[in-house]
């Protein structure tokens, strides 16, 4: 009878050293890492916010108004940045498209001068560039191309 409760008591220790061993431990552990991951990624968002109002600042200090395009449409800006890019000899026509765009077509371009111009109309001016097709000519990093603009000032 004694040796029934010493069995007795020790499976039913053994079953308490199971039980944490398999259940309480790994739920305890995966609940610390669920809590630490989280703490994570509250701070990974907070660095997010304040990088995407940052980000928000450096655009609008980076996008010129109007005024100080002196001025100028987008047909007469896009042809005098052009022209100021280096892309004068390759500046075949500047049309307008619509009331807010221009279609500018070069041949025998330089394709770096190209894309440096394109990007300064983006950051300078908030000139987003709606259609863009380039086809390669005979000499090295040069293009025939067609840029359709678009003023996003109103």
């Amino acid at each position: 009878m004694r040796d029934r409760h010493v069995l007795a008591g020790g499976a039913a220790l053994a079953a308490l050293l199971l039980g944490w061993a398999f259940v309480w431990y790994p739920l305890s552990h995966a609940r610390a890492e669920l809590v630490a991951r989280v703490a994570r990624q509250r701070a990974d968002l907070a660095w997010m916010r304040r990088a995407a109002g940052e980000a928000r600042e450096l655009r609008a200090q980076g996008t010129r108004s109007q005024a100080d395009r002196q001025g100028k449409s987008l047909l007469a800006l896009a042809d005098a940045t052009a022209r100021a890019a280096g892309l004068a000899g390759a500046l075949k026509r500047v049309e307008p498209t619509g009331a807010a765009s221009v279609r500018v077509s070069f041949e025998i371009a330089s394709f770096d001068a190209l894309v440096d111009w394109l990007e300064r109309l983006t950051r300078d001016y908030g000139i987003t560039v709606s259609d863009f097709s380039a086809d390669k000519v005979e000499g090295l990093g040069l293009v025939n191309a067609r840029v359709t603009l678009q003023d996003r000032a109103p």
